[in-house]
């Protein structure tokens, strides 16, 4: 009878043992399914923000060489805006 008794002891914590491993890799895998989801979001929302304007250099050099030939623009003042559109 005490055989029994201790065996039942042993097969309970045994049991209490794989429900704590049970519930630790169910803690786990929520931890890693919510991060999923923010990295998801942060991917959609970037993926959703407006992208900077395009802006035609050729067009905007144009309008800075009538306003520096109108004398609008000093030669360093486009020299400058010139770089700067440029990205030098």
């Amino acid at each position: 009878m005490r055989g029994r008794g201790l065996m039942l002891v042993a097969g309970m914590r045994a049991g209490e043992a794989r429900a704590q491993q049970q519930y630790a890799a169910q803690a786990q895998h929520q931890t890693e399914v919510e991060q999923a989801r923010a990295e998801g979001a942060a991917q959609a929302q970037a993926a959703t923000a407006p992208a900077a304007p395009q802006i035609d250099t050729t067009a905007e050099l144009q309008k800075l060489a009538d306003l520096h030939k109108q004398g609008v623009l000093t030669d360093e003042e486009f020299a400058a805006m010139k770089k700067k559109l440029l990205g030098l």
